[in-house]
């Protein structure tokens, strides 16, 4: 077991920061192109959900990328 690594915690958050990414973005584009009357938001306007969505997108692909497992040293 000498020499053998295991997998960086630090990967495994910027999978779950994809995948939330990916989520959050995709359910407020629907609603930036389909809005509902329902709801009186404030700033609505701003799209917070989907700069939200594109940032943990953005820091998850960091992550993912600099801590994979199998990248070369």
């Amino acid at each position: 077991m000498i020499g053998n690594k295991g997998i960086s915690i630090w990967f495994f958050i910027g999978s779950l920061l994809l995948i939330y990414g990916v989520i959050i973005t995709i359910a407020n584009v629907v609603d930036v192109i389909n809005p509902s009357t329902d709801k009186q938001l404030v700033l609505r306007e701003l799209h917070f959900g989907v700069w939200w969505g594109i940032l943990l997108l953005i820091v998850g692909l960091i992550y993912f990328i600099h801590f994979r497992p199998w990248k070369k040293k």
